[in-house]
């Protein structure tokens, strides 16, 4: 007797929504999450984010949405928070948008998600007119390199030292919007 088995699925959480004010609480919860988890790709602490209050969150979002400056996606599922790109205008370029604090729970990575959260970033980059995404990544991070490599960006060779992190470096990504 021979048995077949079923490729394992991964659920379709995929609802991508630009955050809201009122998101907050999730957003904080994932934005802890991201922390734990990633230590070395951002630029805050998990103690940090955590004695942050609530309120620093809400108005976050809220300057963000006002400025039109920076736009954060989130993807949704079963009502909560699983993944986040940003972008934010360059000021030195306002033809670029910078991708920022990237990220997908571990149970869903290699999923496809982190296409589906820097092409909702790369939308909102077209509707403003900036053609040219730009991302930062640790280097040595060969997985998230290799995953936006499969997304179109390629390495600039522009290295730039780690914002908080003395003697790590980041190699500097590109691609068209």
């Amino acid at each position: 007797m021979t048995s077949t088995i079923a490729p394992v699925r991964h659920p379709e959480p995929r609802t991508i929504a630009r955050v809201r004010v009122p998101d907050a609480a999730r957003m904080r919860a994932l934005r802890l999450e991201m922390l734990a988890d990633s230590p070395l790709a951002f630029l805050e602490t998990v103690a940090e984010a955590a004695a942050r209050p609530h309120e620093d969150f809400r108005a976050q979002i809220a300057h963000n949405i006002r400025s039109g400056l920076a736009a954060q996606f989130v993807a949704v599922e079963d009502g909560r928070f699983v993944g986040h790109a940003g972008g934010i205008v360059l000021a030195a370029d306002r033809r670029v948008t910078v991708i920022f604090a990237v990220y997908v729970t571990p149970r869903l990575r290699g999923t496809g998600l982190v296409g589906d959260l820097i092409e909702a970033v790369a939308r909102w980059s077209r509707d403003e007119r900036r053609p040219e995404l730009m991302l930062e990544v640790v280097n040595g991070n060969d997985r998230a390199v290799r995953a936006y490599e499969r997304l179109g960006f390629r390495d600039t060779g522009v290295r730039v030292p780690h914002p908080t992190i003395p003697g790590l470096t980041e190699l500097q990504m590109r691609r068209p919007a």
